[in-house]
């Protein structure tokens, strides 16, 4: 892989030891995956930040880097409410720890708002054929697919290595020949809402790290789209995907000739089994994985106004959404309902003390029993309200 003269001397040590082993993993990415250089990013996404997933080990190598990220860069979700923890139920040692991981990341320069949508908070990270390093499942589903920007599955340590240098290995879809798609999904339903999400559990264990070709017969808005990438980078490897019609460079393919058709039966079928073992009777309803927009929010606060919600509901958006939408909030939490920032209901250890969780999200459904260690049944939107104000 060709460097040039100024990344070989990063490379020999000339920024320091922490700029040095930066380039050092991404050199040797570009190594695996015959990547000819390193390319100019313009934002970076940085997952490995809660301290369930990553314990003292990450901690401890994340807190003895030095120097600051080169390009805009923003962490994926904590195990925790930054600010509301204590409401989560979460310990004083974990918190602690919590806190030394942001303080740590801060240090670098990250920007400390903790979510899987940066999107939705800052407009100017990403925008088409753009290159940048995103490291969130869902994150880079969407950068890829919904906003035409180049990014590969970026483990935590690649992204923030990206995000100290400013560049990434030029390789994987931030190629042309690399973005094409290799199987046409015909879907004989009229999707909406959760819909999505249930579409993209099916089709991501279908098509595993393929890139799939939809043809709809309804046409999504970027939410949906949101939720179908999400579910199908948790139940397969997807990270870019095309439908025709809608996503920007789905008009520069032909529908590919190999092609699989998912029915109606099979997206309500997603409804009716729960993941995980244990009981099947709900306890937690919890919304927004991905983080919740602000329409999202909008349609939560209409399902719930009036209303008083007699199990725990959990709606998890970025802390800048709710900032800037504090009447949506008022009215959830009105009825009883709890909304947490800077966290979800995946990575977060305050979910595990229940046993089952009820969910409108394809990517959760997936995750639940697996991170959480308890069972999940997934429902549409409206029937997780019918759930939350059962007795």
């Amino acid at each position: 892989m060709y460097l040039t003269p100024l990344e070989e001397k990063i490379l020999n040590g000339e920024r320091g030891a922490t700029c040095q082993k930066a380039i050092e993993i991404l050199v040797a990415l570009g190594d695996i995956y015959d990547a000819d250089r390193l390319i100019p990013i313009k934002s970076t996404q940085i997952a490995g930040v809660s301290y369930k997933t990553i314990g003292d080990a990450g901690l401890e190598w994340i807190s003895d880097l030095k120097g600051k990220v080169a390009v805009p860069s923003i962490l994926n979700p904590a195990g925790m409410d930054l600010e509301c923890w204590k409401e989560m139920g979460i310990s004083e040692e974990f918190a602690k720890k919590q806190k030394d991981i942001i303080k740590a990341y801060k240090a670098l320069g990250v920007k400390i708002e903790c979510s899987c949508t940066p999107y939705n908070i800052y407009d100017d990270l990403a925008s088409f054929g753009d290159h940048v390093a995103w490291s969130e499942s869902s994150a880079i589903s969407y950068a890829n697919s919904v906003i035409g920007a180049r990014t590969n599955r970026e483990g935590g340590p690649g992204a923030l290595s990206a995000a100290l240098i400013g560049k990434t290995a030029n390789y994987g879809f931030h190629l042309d020949e690399n973005r094409k798609p290799d199987i046409l999904i015909k879907v004989d339903a009229k999707l909406r809402d959760s819909d999505y999400g249930a579409l993209g559990y099916i089709a991501g264990e279908m098509v595993g790290d393929k890139v799939p070709f939809f043809r709809l017969k309804s046409k999504p808005s970027k939410d949906e789209l949101r939720s179908l990438g999400a579910a199908m980078a948790a139940s397969g490897a997807v990270a870019l995907y095309h439908v025709e019609g809608v996503t920007p460079e789905a008009d520069r393919y032909e529908a590919p000739r190999d092609a699989i058709t998912i029915e109606e039966k099979q997206i309500k079928d997603v409804y009716k089994s729960g993941t995980g073992t244990g009981s099947g009777e709900p306890d937690l309803i919890a919304f927004g994985c991905p983080h919740s927009s602000v329409d999202e929010l909008a349609n939560l606060a209409r399902l719930l106004e009036g209303k008083k919600v007699k199990k725990e509901v959990w709606v998890c958006t970025s802390r800048a959404i709710k900032d800037r939408n504090p009447e949506l909030i008022e009215r959830i939490q009105r009825s009883g309902a709890k909304v947490f920032c800077d966290t979800c209901m995946v990575v977060s250890p305050a979910s595990e003390r229940f046993k089952c969780m009820m969910v409108n999200s394809g990517k959760a459904h997936k995750y639940v029993p697996n991170l959480c260690g308890i069972k999940s049944v997934m429902a549409t939107t409206e029937k997780c309200i019918e759930e939350a104000l059962k007795d």
